[in-house]
């Protein structure tokens, strides 16, 4: 049952406190489990009621009053099955409507058990309108109401749900910790946000949604590429890749692009390019809902933000250039961070060409036109590396020093 509805061994032996090969062996067949601790255990994490395994009604069992002796096993099916049929063949007695009774109540019971908490789905609602971005939110601020949402999170982890309740909320858990993580990444807090991706790709792993975990994977790769690891960048969004598989997904197209980012900066070209290739094709597969404009799908506008870095890096200035203008264009809801990313990446490309003077006054201009919100993290990280890639010999000039004191600043 627990393979043909997806549950996985790691998910059992979580909820119960046991191994996942612990629960394998157990599932195949080949150990037991013989203490009444663990018995009552599994019983009580898996909603298990008493009477299938021998054990006393649990605590959390809702038991119905019986008013005839012969409904006393009404709680075992078979029992019940039973009682029907023979009761009702021969009349509609007391009996034969206590029976049908029992199953009425045990029907609802299990339809009952099955039902997540209201507020899950304002939970989840509330993750759906995180994931289209700050617009225009300071990143602190938007920061502030996502956290106090997903705190709201962990009384429906600490309590035991049925199993299709805890795979709501840990999907929930795994995009809004996913989504702590970026915002974190975005003021440049690279530990913190390291850590919230873990926790994301630890609940999306429990929900069992390897598109979910494939896309948490993807973004965390882009720490690492924008904070100088571009080879540790590549192995995170090669595993993304894996995960999500070869359907065209949000998450395979996004891994795509960011591994096409990741080895454009590690200087493995080839890669790069069969990178943005794949990435290029998943988009065009991708259904319209998918495309959607917000953190969790995977919008065209995006995937040529994505793909301005890639090529940019890999001195590709005029693909780069055509990426940059597409993106400015899709969407005049570009949050500010966005097209100052794209206006860096602009004036990296002219520097490529041959005019970094031009290049300097434009970055100096982008970062002192920004909210004093906006000016560290990755905003001033993308403008340090264009000021690295200057040679030396022209550190002096004039240009120059002014993007290093405005960095400096």
């Amino acid at each position: 049952m627990a393979r043909e509805h997806g549950v996985s061994f790691y998910r059992n032996g979580e909820a119960a406190g046991m191994k996942p090969e612990r629960v394998a062996k157990v599932a195949r067949g080949e150990a037991t489990v013989t203490t009444l601790d663990a018995i009552e255990r599994i019983a009580d994490a898996l909603r298990i009621p008493g009477a299938f395994l021998g054990l006393a009604a649990r605590p959390w069992e809702h038991s119905s009053p019986r008013t005839h002796p012969e409904a006393d096993d009404g709680d075992d099916p078979m029992n019940r099955r039973q009682v029907l049929r023979g009761t009702l063949a021969a009349s509609l007695t007391t009996t034969a409507l206590t029976a049908l009774t029992e199953t009425s109540q045990s029907l609802d019971l299990a339809l009952t058990a099955d039902m997540a908490p209201a507020d899950l789905s304002d939970l989840e609602a509330a993750a759906e309108a995180y994931g289209y971005g700050y617009h225009g939110q300071a990143p602190t601020r938007f920061l502030t109401g996502l956290a106090s949402d997903f705190a709201e999170l962990r009384p429906h982890l600490d309590s035991p749900q049925p199993v299709a309740a805890r795979i709501r909320v840990c999907r929930t858990a795994g995009q809004m910790a996913g989504m702590i993580a970026i915002v974190l990444h975005d003021l440049g807090t690279r530990k913190e946000a390291r850590k919230w991706f873990a926790t994301a790709s630890k609940a999306a792993q429990e929900s069992g949604d390897r598109q979910l975990h494939a896309w948490v994977l993807a973004r965390e790769a882009m720490v690492p590429i924008n904070y100088g690891a571009p080879q540790a960048a590549a192995l995170l969004a090669e595993q993304a890749r894996q995960v999500a598989g070869n359907r065209p997904t949000a998450a395979a197209t996004l891994a795509a692009a960011v591994a096409a980012r990741a080895y454009a900066l590690a200087h493995q070209p080839d890669q790069a390019r069969e990178a943005v290739t794949a990435a290029d094709t998943l988009i065009e597969r991708l259904d319209a809902g998918t495309r959607a404009d917000t953190w969790l799908t995977h919008s065209e506008q995006k995937h040529h933000v994505h793909l301005s870095h890639a090529l940019t890096a890999l001195g590709d200035t005029r693909r780069a250039r055509a990426s940059q203008q597409r993106a400015l264009k899709l969407s005049s809801q570009t949050s500010t961070m966005t097209r100052s990313l794209l206006s860096i990446d602009a004036a990296t490309c002219t520097h490529r060409d041959g005019d970094t003077e031009e290049a300097c006054r434009r970055v100096v201009s982008v970062l002192t036109a920004l909210p004093d919100a906006f000016r560290s993290g990755l905003v001033h990280h993308r403008a340090t590396d264009l000021y690295h890639s200057i040679p030396v010999r022209h550190h002096d000039e004039r240009a120059v020093r002014e993007l290093r004191d405005v960095l400096a600043a």
